[in-house]
């Protein structure tokens, strides 16, 4: 019984490492990104456009934009879509995606980057944020899960609005009313070339 209780205990703080192990590893993850965006943007002598280039390459490999593509269509109207479809959707999504994130790191002006400490949610972890710009105090939840190699980005809420969640109330609409080839041509015309 005794041997029982020990090898339990044991398991019992395997995990309780693993899961700590997971929860440092995503946080030194965001923060080393988020941090490298911000040297960029506070480049004093790079134009706009290689401050957008510069910050892309850092941010966009921790953004599974695949996945957030296909939850924005959830289960109901995503498996409907042909291969040939889903990639198209996939491709004039992640662009969307990109100009929205990039965009918004462009009005960066001095802002600091507050964290909180990360919540473990079935396999995954959010950790809360705070950007904070002289008397406002912006909170983005990052949810990352952990992928074959690292862990990635698969929505962001901010001020309590999934990213998500936004984008699937938008397209069920034109869904709703539309067809999916609306839908592409809706997002072709919000995405610049």
């Amino acid at each position: 019984m005794k041997r029982l209780s020990y090898a339990f205990l044991s398991v019992l703080i395997l995990c309780q490492t693993v899961i700590a192990d997971d929860k440092i590893a995503a946080e030194k993850l965001l923060k080393s990104k988020l941090n490298a965006a911000i040297t960029v943007l506070q480049k004093k002598d790079a134009s706009l456009q290689v401050k957008i280039d510069e910050v892309d390459k850092i941010m966009s490999p921790i953004f599974d934009f695949a996945l957030m593509a296909k939850l924005t269509l959830g289960r109901k109207h995503w498996p409907k879509l042909a291969r040939e479809n889903k990639e198209i959707f996939t491709e004039l999504f992640t662009k969307q995606m990109k100009r929205s994130y990039l965009q918004k790191l462009t009005l960066y002006k001095n802002e600091k980057i507050m964290y909180e400490p990360s919540i473990l949610s079935k396999k995954k972890i959010q950790i809360p944020t705070y950007l904070i710009s002289m008397d406002k105090k912006t909170s983005i939840l990052y949810k990352l899960y952990k992928s074959q190699n690292d862990w990635k980005i698969y929505d962001m809420e901010i001020q309590g609005v999934s990213i998500i969640r936004s984008y699937r109330s938008q397209f069920i609409q034109i869904l709703q009313s539309g067809t999916i080839e609306d839908l592409l041509l809706e997002l072709e015309k919000s995405v610049p070339q």
